[in-house]
């Protein structure tokens, strides 16, 4: 019950007689541990969350380290290399679906226009993304690669004002602004404009806008199986082009080259079905965190194993990004926090 200062007194109740009754049984009569049903709801909630962080540094562990694989499937290029990758992870999904009898959600999914159509465009993004990132790093650009991946959560507020019509915040003005001088920096850095990064930033900025369209309706490995059966077609067609033409490698460079090409479909699916478990367990603010740790990870093989270049304007450029994220970051927490607070002001 509430007592005149607001708080809620679960130790004990009394009776008009002034009995006490012992406490619910989700408190100890102690008052500072929960016990019972409520102590194993609490523990089964830690459990999920740290599955959850496990599952979230998985997905952008192996996102960040994607640059390595890449340069273990060289002389691939970034067409065949991306035409593999559709297939052979259109394959494991096909095997998923089979071993998990999930069937029957993707005839739904195909007979759900609003579901396909989105899908669909989905499907045309991460294509884009793909190609771009793929020859980024097979160029010699993984430096401006990771650049996209640090800029992307910008163009995910960018969205919001634009498509959305969400009113932002000051400090997220402030951090897209700081964006925005980021870019013009790098851009004489660099003497061109990063069109690596901006290609995708935006395509990844708009293949998440997409995804989250369909939102609940339809499950991770479902919708990567139709997101690949759509490009697929596409994807065989170009691998037999190159088979016919020579230009292809994935039968030229002996069994090792083979089989690592054919495992892109694995190396694909994998992290994404990572992310999914990640987010049904995580609140959006610890995801928002997660994310950076896969251009990080990607800045810092380009810089180490690869020995890309960083002159004095590009790490300039790459401190004023850092900034714009600090920013960005600072403003999600507080935003979280003060949205904590009300949901338990709400509650009492």
């Amino acid at each position: 019950m509430p007592t005149p200062h607001g708080s809620v007194s679960s130790t004990s109740t009394e009776s008009p007689a002034g009995k006490q009754f012992p406490a619910a049984s989700g408190t100890s009569q102690a008052g500072l541990k929960p016990v019972g049903p409520k102590a194993v709801e609490l523990k089964a909630v830690d459990k999920d969350t740290t599955a959850g962080v496990l599952f979230g540094i998985g997905a952008y562990g192996l996102w960040g380290l994607l640059p390595l694989y890449f340069f273990a499937l060289q002389p691939a290029g970034a067409v065949e290399i991306v035409a593999n990758r559709v297939v052979w992870s259109l394959l494991f999904c096909v095997l998923l679906i089979t071993v998990t009898r999930s069937w029957s959600a993707l005839a739904a999914a195909f007979r759900d226009r609003s579901i396909f159509g989105t899908l669909s465009i989905a499907a045309a993004l991460i294509a884009v993304n793909w190609l771009t990132y793929t020859y980024g790093v097979t160029t010699g650009q993984a430096v401006e690669a990771s650049l996209g991946y640090f800029i992307n959560p910008l163009v995910s507020v960018l969205l919001g004002v634009f498509v959305l019509k969400e009113r932002l915040r000051p400090l997220q003005w402030a951090a897209v602004g700081i964006g925005f001088i980021a870019v013009g920096v790098l851009t004489v850095s660099y003497g061109k404009l990063p069109w690596i990064a901006l290609t995708l930033a935006v395509s990844f900025g708009l293949y998440g806008f997409v995804k989250k369209r369909v939102g609940p309706k339809v499950d991770a490995v479902t919708s990567l199986s139709v997101e690949t059966m759509v490009l697929a077609p596409l994807a065989a067609a170009t691998m037999v082009f190159l088979g016919v033409s020579g230009a292809a490698t994935l039968a030229n460079q002996g069994p090792g080259h083979f089989w690592l090409l054919v495992a892109s479909g694995v190396i694909t699916a994998v992290p994404l079905l990572f992310f999914g478990a990640s987010a049904r367990r995580l609140p959006m603010t610890t995801i928002g965190l997660l994310q950076y740790f896969a251009p990080v990870l990607q800045f810092v093989v380009a810089l180490v194993v690869f020995r890309e270049a960083m002159t004095t304007g590009r790490w300039i450029g790459f401190g004023v990004v850092w900034l714009a994220l600090l920013v960005l970051t600072v403003d999600m927490l507080l935003t979280a926090r003060k949205n904590s607070v009300a949901k338990k002001l709400v509650r009492t």
